[in-house]
């Protein structure tokens, strides 16, 4: 299903019972915060919420309503990308990664019956969109970004930041395009910071336009599909174009239309889109300190400024936000879809994979549990290397692997079978390699240590001789009579 607006998102919530207005003016100032926390951490993720009057730094209230927590539960998120349950799209991967190419119309059409269209993959070119409703040129002078309703998240932050954009950049060699999201604090009205980590594939683009000393065009986009946001948080392999999941994801192409002053498309049916450049003549800008995800404030470094040369939206435009922090968090749900969705992915590279899960205290890639089909000795280490070669997972700090008969989704289970299975010494394997530029813990910035457990039962090539023993489990006869005599 395809969202033609964040609005048309949001009214599909509230139809389904998961969204509160809030028509009292809130504070963009840490208030609006402090509702989305309480509601983040309620159970199952809470509601989403649409502040209706948000009260901006001046004392003005926005014309823009604030959109937060819209990701916020497996309910949302599933209907975010337009389906009941969202791992109805993981098989629909999981088929494509299996499938060959089709050799005749009679193969592709078995290939639609099966839920796998990939007519709308590819974007669409149009010439004009809603994003460009209202168009306003930095030349014209003005309030710029301070017309949104930019929030200030935590006490220590240096200023408000844009938490939900996604940035499109492209590589000045090869033209790919990439969406990342990355962080943007505003500095005024027409000038944030471009918090693109060392890792990610948008500094990778900056790095060519450095060394050529040319000024490097970056658009923002907020709101518009849910789809799109999505896929600027998955872990795409570098090179692939986040609009061709989101395409897949929503059933029907991405209508794209050409900015006002970059050589870059954008989606046009953005509710806003921000326009501008990175000029790689100026020095870098201190951005931060943020409350970030980890929990902890990340410090002050230098990074790149963005400079807004012409703002577009709706005229009834939505504006998507969230926060991050201790978790549990909107973005723990976001994580978990993305993981769930490309599990046939890792199941492709390593078949013996039953599941992979994320837990929210992790926070994304802190930990990971994994469960697999043991065949043979140190089989668990081949999975753990495995999984560190893979894209982001190579910031993994904790890799816990178990028997396929563990529910990885359930941390207890894990955590009983890790502290029943293990010789600490003799079970966990540590490695050195990139770390997330976040990570306050390591010594060196983006530089540490992981850390792995076998925590699967041990066969006699690994050393173990003492014979296995069986887990303590009652006959099913048994159970099934008892709650037949005594119902619960």
């Amino acid at each position: 299903m395809a969202y033609a607006s964040m609005s048309a998102f949001a009214h599909r919530l509230e139809a389904e019972g998961e969204l509160v207005h809030i028509a009292e003016p809130v504070s963009v100032d840490l208030e609006i915060t402090a509702l989305a926390d309480r509601e983040m951490k309620s159970p199952h993720g809470g509601k989403a919420l649409l502040i209706e009057r948000p009260r901006l730094a001046d004392g003005t209230i926005s014309a823009f309503p604030v959109l937060i927590n819209a990701y916020g539960s497996r309910r949302r998120m599933s209907l975010a990308l337009g389906v009941e349950d969202h791992r109805a799209i993981e098989a629909q991967i999981g088929a494509i990664v299996k499938a060959k190419p089709p050799t005749s119309l009679r193969e592709a059409w078995d290939l639609v019956r099966n839920g796998i269209d990939l007519v709308h993959t590819r974007p669409a070119r149009v010439k004009d969109g809603p994003c460009k409703e209202v168009i306003l040129h930095a030349k014209d002078g003005g309030p710029g970004l301070d017309l949104l309703p930019v929030l200030k998240c935590w006490p220590a932050d240096g200023g408000p930041f844009f938490t939900l954009p996604n940035v499109y950049t492209r590589d000045p060699d090869t033209r790919a395009r990439n969406i990342g999201m990355y962080r943007m604090q505003v500095y005024d009205g027409w000038t944030t910071g471009m918090h693109w980590q060392t890792h990610k594939v948008a500094a990778r683009h900056g790095k060519r336009y450095y060394e050529t000393g040319t000024r490097m065009p970056v658009a923002v986009c907020l709101g518009g599909d849910p789809a799109l946001t999505f896929a600027a948080t998955a872990p795409l392999p570098d090179g692939l174009d986040e609009l061709l999941l989101a395409g897949f994801v929503r059933k029907k192409a991405i209508p794209m239309v050409k900015c006002e002053t970059c050589d870059l498309e954008v989606p046009a049916d953005s509710d806003f889109v921000i326009e501008g450049y990175v000029d790689p003549a100026e020095p870098l800008r201190p951005e931060g300190p943020f409350g970030d995800h980890t929990g902890f404030y990340t410090p002050v470094d230098p990074y790149p400024t963005f400079h807004v040369t012409c703002i577009t939206h709706r005229k009834d435009a939505l504006y998507p936000a969230t926060i991050v922090g201790k978790p549990p968090m909107e973005d723990f749900y976001l994580g978990t879809a993305s993981v769930d969705l490309f599990l046939p992915v890792f199941k492709m590279n390593f078949p013996e994979i039953v599941d992979i899960a994320l837990p929210a205290e992790g926070v994304f890639h802190n930990l990971v549990f994994v469960s697999i089909k043991k065949q043979y000795p140190y089989q668990a280490y081949k999975i753990m290397h495995g999984l560190w070669g893979m894209g982001q997972m190579m910031f993994t700090k904790l890799i816990v692997v178990v028997d396929a008969d563990v529910d990885v989704r359930n941390t207890s289970d894990v955590l009983f079978h890790l502290c029943a299975n293990i010789d600490p010494q003799r079970d966990t394997q540590f490695t050195k390699g990139p770390c997330d530029a976040l990570d306050h813990a390591v010594t060196t910035p983006n530089i540490g240590s992981h850390l792995g457990f076998d925590a699967t039962r041990k066969l006699p090539g690994e050393g173990y001789t003492r014979g296995w023993p069986e887990k303590c489990v009652l006959p099913a006869d048994v159970v099934a009579e008892v709650e037949r005599r005594f119902p619960r």
